[in-house]
């Protein structure tokens, strides 16, 4: 198991207070990481006792990720609180959901700026970390609509491919650096981002009925993949994007 082990590593994770981001959090204390947690708003207590409950450290960073310039002091904090960074996950995403004849420019902007834009200015700030130190793990979450088109959902679509790309483009450059640029892809997971659909019964029934495993996934579900990228166990991994999605993909 020393390959999974990540004791001593020290890990930031973005839209830590809920949902995936949580579960992301506490697999990577499960694993011996500890973590700089990243919200938007508020403290995550119930991700920081989920986090100190596996004898690991925790700290809050509340930034607002579609503001560039509030990102270098997400490197900042956790530099001067544990001192060096080997782990980034970019979780963070938000969703709006409208036709795309009627999808307002302000939305298309809003999600691009979280969920690509955000991914790319931290992963540099990051980087540079872990290009000087020799080693780091970055962990872009994807999506399925990094590969399939959605329903209503353009400037989603647009930017988990991004994603994708760019997780590509990142490990092309970094590689030989010895950092570690891979994303996961989860399946329709229960979260704040699918409460729409997990409502409309006929939605969440054609979905169902598409999963091989027969069931939504949770964020549980995501830490074996999570501790796995950002472990030595996947040292030869680069910009592969990892599908966690109940059998979806081989439907």
């Amino acid at each position: 198991m020393r390959l999974f082990d990540l004791t001593g590593k020290v890990a930031i994770v973005t839209g830590a207070g809920v949902g995936l981001g949580r579960g992301l959090a506490e697999g990577l204390a499960e694993a011996g990481a500890d973590v700089a947690l990243v919200t938007n708003s508020s403290s995550p207590q119930e991700t920081i006792a989920a986090v100190e409950a596996h004898g690991r450290k925790a700290i809050s960073i509340i930034a607002n990720l579609s503001d560039e310039s509030q990102l270098p002091g997400i490197v900042a904090k956790t530099k001067e609180a544990f001192g060096r960074i080997d782990i980034l996950v970019n979780n963070a995403g938000i969703i709006r959901r409208k036709p795309a004849a009627d999808h307002a420019g302000q939305d298309w902007q809003d999600v691009l700026n979280v969920n690509l834009n955000a991914v790319f200015f931290l992963s540099q700030l990051a980087g540079r970390e872990m290009i000087a130190q020799g080693s780091g793990k970055i962990i872009n979450i994807a999506s399925l609509l990094s590969f399939q088109g959605g329903i209503n959902v353009p400037g989603y679509t647009a930017s988990k491919h991004a994603v994708a790309g760019l997780t590509k483009a990142l490990a092309n450059e970094w590689s030989s650096k010895g950092v570690n640029v891979n994303g996961i892809a989860p399946g329709y997971m229960v979260t704040d981002n699918t409460s729409a659909l997990r409502s409309d019964p006929d939605r969440s029934r054609q979905i169902l009925e598409r999963i091989p495993a027969g069931r939504w996934g949770t964020p549980e579900d995501l830490k074996g993949a999570a501790i796995f990228l950002a472990s030595e166990a996947s040292s030869y991994m680069h910009g592969h994007v990892l599908c966690v999605d109940g059998g979806w993909m081989a439907r």
